[in-house]
Formats: structure tokens, C-alpha cells, sequence
């Protein structure tokens, strides 16, 4: 076969693999509304993250590549200690969320070096369930607290809780979320630690939802410890932080061996996941206001249309400070599995409350602690936007409810 010959066949396949590609039907963009479950990965994290790993090196090691890799994670701490508005030594990176609440949850703390032990943990009814395990406190010691209808701690309850404790001589940590998952309550958080250190207990906080989406000072919220992860702000997944008020702020170590972390956090550091954080820190800190700004505009958005064009709908907590991000709506005598899989079938990505226990059938707990019926609670599904989130995702949302709801209760009702 001549070159031409053979120039000439190539061409036509060429042609025909094209024509074949263009034959198919397009997939349909999705709108991923579920930010607050993970949220995808910024662009920026990815580059750092391909970067730390192309260039190796253990942080511990003291050669050239060793000492390149400790002052990657070095500047990710600054940046994650910027994003809590904390002190940068007290930073210490974890597998995750869950990890730093589990390093954070033990009776026995140090507070500027001196011990404090504490003998109860009192936990908000609506923390996530990863707090609500109790973790290293025994499961005699932890005592709920209730919140108000909007899904507020309860401070009333939590003063007649740290009185009780106080007078018994037994010392209190509370554990309170920054802003609920699934609602994007805000917390009274700094009230509460005001009466926690009055009683001189401990406060811990998660403050996974907030990060990124309003600003954190951990000295006003009068938190000891804070919980962050880097997969809710455009960060890798498997990355989270545990972050302390002061560098002598301390709890027993999870596990024990090297000296990594300042003996906080024993085995080799996820160098690249921890980089790939600090750059989806460094890139929210720089944008904060403006993209709660952006995102507020666009929950509003949603809310009003979904409120002004599906009957039978409320959103939650919705007389409460809440993130600019997240919102729960109610569909009544709809279950939220079953809205979830019809809008995924319409190309359109959102939860039935917390992804760590969405998966389960039921009403959100959260909900039932805050008053709701069951029948109600049932029903409510969480949208949740992020960095990627556009004003086409919130139409989309829009639009698949209102085809969707009344198809499903139509269908209930014949069933009925």
C-alpha cells in the first residue's frame, strides 16, 4: 500500500469514528447539589496534590527531598490554621474528621499543659453521628442535650447540665457543631463555651461545615478544639485536621509510635492529601466573602421557587442563622429516598440528610430532635452548593422537583 493509499484509509476511518461520536446521544450534564456530602475537587488542590506526589520525600527524613516535604506540610498548616482562624502550632493533621473527633473526645486533656479531666461529654441531640459515638468516653458518661425548634442548642439545658455536673464535682466537655449538616443551623457556639468555661469545663467543635463557608475565629468561639476536613471545602478526601486553641492544648494521642505531629498523631504523614488541603484552604480563604455572597444568592434562588411552585413544602430552620449553602426542604407525604432516586434519574445530585447515614431508611434524627412530626421528617431532602455550583444547577434542581413531586404524590395517592 502506498503512503497516499494508506493516508487515504486512516482518513476514512478517522471519519467514521467521528461520525460514529457524534451519532451517540449526548449525556446530559448533571447538577451536583450535594457539597455538604463531598465536595469535588478544586482545581487547585488537584495540582498540589499531583505535585507533592511527583516529588516524594518523607516529611520526617532530613535529606534534601525529606526536608522539601516537611516545608509542603508546613505551609499547609499555616494555610488550614488560617482557614480556622487558629494558631498555626496548633494544627494537627488526621485520616479525616472522624479521627480529629475521636483524638478530641477523651477524658483525659491538657489544657496550656495542665491537666483537666473531664468526666462527662455533653453533646448537642443534633451533632453528627460521628460525635454522638462518644468516641473514648465511656457510653454511661454522655449525656444529649436538646435543641429548640429551629434546631439551636438548648442553653438553658446546657446551664442546668453544667450546674448539676459542677455541684457532683465532676467536670464537663460539651461537644457542639459550628453549623448543622444537614439543616446549616448556625450553633450558638460562643454562648455556649462562655458557660462551659464558667463552670471550667472543655468545649470541642465541629466545625467541618462551617470552614470555608463563614468565617471561623476559633478565640470567638471560645473553642479548645475544632474539627476540620478537606474533602467539604475542594480538598482531598482522607485528610482532616484537629485544631487546638493553644500549641500545649493536648488529648491522649489514637495512636502511638513515631514522633510525627508533635507527638499529637504517630505514622508517616499523607504528605500530598495534606498539601492538596492546604491549596483548597488557601483558595477559600482568598474568596471567602464573596462566595458566601454567591451562594447565599443562589440558596435563596432555590428556596423561593421550590417554596412558590411545589405545594406542600417548607424549609427548615428557616427562621435561624444558617450557612449561605445549604438548605432542607420538606415534601409532605413524600419520602426523601424516594426523591433522592428520582432526581438522580433527572441528572441531578442531592441527599436525604447526612451522607454518613443517608443510606439508611428513616426519618433524620436531626429533625425528630428538633420537633418534627416522623411523617414530616420523612420527607426532607438537603441541597447543598459549593465552589462549582452554578445558577444552571439551581434551575435544574428547580425544575426536577417540580416534575418530580407531583408525580410521586400523584403515584402515592393511586396506591393509597
Amino acid at each position: 500500500m502506498s503512503a497516499g493509499d494508506a493516508s487515504r484509509q486512516m482518513g476514512t476511518i478517522a471519519g467514521t469514528v467521528e461520525a460514529t461520536i457524534a451519532s451517540r446521544p449526548s449525556v446530559p450534564r448533571r447538577a451536583y447539589l450535594d457539597h455538604n456530602a463531598t465536595s469535588p475537587l478544586r482545581p487547585e488542590a488537584r495540582a498540589a496534590l499531583v505535585a507533592a506526589l511527583d516529588a516524594g520525600g518523607n516529611a520526617s527524613s532530613v535529606h534534601a527531598e525529606g526536608r522539601a516535604a516537611r516545608a509542603r506540610i508546613e505551609a499547609a498548616r499555616a494555610a488550614v490554621a488560617a482557614l480556622a482562624g487558629a494558631p498555626v502550632r496548633g494544627v494537627v493533621f488526621t485520616s479525616g474528621a472522624t479521627e480529629a473527633a475521636a483524638l478530641a473526645l477523651h477524658p483525659a486533656v491538657e489544657i496550656a499543659g495542665r491537666a483537666k479531666r473531664c468526666d462527662v461529654l455533653l453533646a448537642s441531640a443534633v451533632e453528627h453521628p460521628a460525635v454522638l459515638k462518644g468516641h473514648r468516653f465511656p457510653s454511661d458518661a454522655l449525656e444529649i442535650l436538646p435543641v429548640d425548634g429551629e434546631g439551636r442548642l438548648d442553653l438553658a439545658a446546657l446551664d442546668e447540665a453544667l450546674a448539676r455536673h459542677r455541684a457532683a464535682g465532676r467536670r464537663a466537655m460539651l461537644a457542639v457543631m459550628a453549623a448543622n449538616n444537614e439543616t446549616g443551623v448556625i450553633q450558638p457556639v460562643a454562648e455556649a463555651a462562655r458557660l462551659v468555661h464558667e463552670a471550667d469545663g472543655i468545649v470541642f467543635c465541629d466545625a467541618v461545615q462551617a470552614a470555608g463557608r463563614i468565617p471561623l475565629d476559633m478565640a470567638a468561639l471560645g473553642a479548645d478544639f475544632l474539627a476540620l476536613s478537606a474533602h467539604k471545602i475542594g480538598g482531598p478526601p482522607g485528610v482532616g485536621a484537629l485544631v487546638a486553641a493553644g500549641p500545649d492544648h493536648r488529648t491522649a494521642p489514637l495512636l502511638s509510635g513515631g514522633g510525627q505531629e508533635r507527638n499529637r498523631r504517630a505514622g508517616t504523614e499523607n504528605g500530598p492529601a495534606i498539601v492538596g488541603f492546604g491549596a483548597a484552604a488557601n483558595a477559600v480563604n482568598a474568596v471567602l466573602a464573596a462566595e458566601a455572597e454567591r451562594l447565599a444568592v443562589l440558596r435563596d434562588r432555590l428556596e423561593r421557587v421550590v417554596l412558590e411552585g411545589v405545594p406542600g413544602t417548607r424549609v427548615v430552620g428557616a427562621g435561624a442563622d444558617r450557612l449561605p449553602n445549604t438548605t432542607m426542604v420538606t415534601f409532605a407525604g413524600l419520602r426523601a429516598e424516594t426523591l433522592v432516586i428520582a432526581l438522580d434519574l433527572a441528572h441531578v445530585s442531592i441527599s436525604a440528610g447526612s451522607a454518613c447515614s443517608s443510606g439508611k431508611v428513616g426519618a433524620s434524627q436531626v429533625l425528630l430532635a428538633m420537633g418534627l412530626p416522623e411523617d414530616e421528617a420523612a420527607g426532607a431532602i438537603r441541597l447543598s452548593l459549593g465552589w462549582s455550583s452554578t445558577i444552571e444547577d439551581v434551575d435544574a434542581a428547580v425544575e426536577a422537583l417540580k416534575k418530580a413531586v407531583p408525580q410521586l404524590r400523584s403515584r402515592a395517592s393511586r396506591a393509597a
